[in-house]
């Protein structure tokens, strides 16, 4: 049994230019890290190498010990992905799109039954189980696909922007969902562009610029390496993603 979650080792990954250049990432076992960096900075293209949808160039992803290339499939079976837009089909209602989820991880009918009821009243989605997703609020379809990526019972769950969009109680249903997956056991991978939730959510955070881990820690441990104790993430995240003088 391995502690780390997930090992980005020396991995690179170029479209017309490099993207992500040589990055190693290693996190631990049961926290919720936060994936931070500017816009083109190369978070997404990170978690999507991670899940599988985007080949990397070269270099090596484990999730839990397993070789996304080796064995792809068993590292899907233990991960889950949510993208920053709900991917749902809007005709089902929340009921049957779990439904239609767990039956493509095979998981028995009775058991996905009781999973799904389990999720839909924790994240209060149990009075519109029947209703179809086509009516519902971005915050409401942000519930349902977390629902969706939760029913196989993920070890790793990463979410791209999971909060954009969302009004202050939707937003805070959700984190208050992510921090009871950590408690739980599992390991939560998020980026976002709203650094207060990093800050007050995350465990650790990384930041990434130019394709590279530029920083990693705890809040604490990168106000240190800003230079100062008492300052905000986001004057941290500033600092530390800016140029160097020459």
């Amino acid at each position: 049994m391995t502690d780390s979650a997930l090992r980005i080792a020396n991995v690179s990954k170029s479209f017309d230019k490099p993207v992500i250049r040589n990055l190693d990432v290693d996190i631990a076992s049961g926290q919720l890290y936060a994936l931070l960096g500017p816009n083109g900075a190369g978070k997404t293209t990170t978690l999507r190498m991670v899940v599988g949808l985007t080949p990397m160039d070269s270099g090596h992803i484990s999730i839990y010990g397993i070789d996304t290339r080796r064995d792809p499939l068993g590292a899907k079976a233990i991960t889950a992905w949510l993208p920053d837009e709900p991917m749902l089909y809007d005709k089902l209602t929340p009921s049957e799109y779990l439904a239609f989820v767990a039956g493509l991880w095979k998981i028995p009918p009775a058991e996905a039954a009781q999973e799904a009821e389990r999720l839909l009243r924790w994240l209060e989605l149990w009075e519109v189980r029947d209703t179809r997703c086509e009516g519902f609020s971005r915050g409401m379809k942000q519930k349902v696909a977390l629902a969706g990526a939760l029913i196989h019972k993920p070890r790793l769950l990463i979410l791209d922007e999971p909060l954009t969009g969302l009004d202050a109680a939707m937003a805070r249903s959700v984190k208050d969902a992510l921090r009871a997956q950590v408690d739980a056991g599992a390991t939560v991978i998020v980026t976002t562009h709203i650094l207060e939730v990093a800050e007050r959510l995350a465990d650790r955070i990384g930041i990434i610029a130019d394709g590279k881990l530029h920083a990693e820690g705890t809040l604490a441990e990168l106000r240190a390496m800003a230079g100062s104790d008492d300052m905000t993430l986001e004057d941290a995240f500033i600092r530390l993603t800016s140029p160097m003088p020459a």
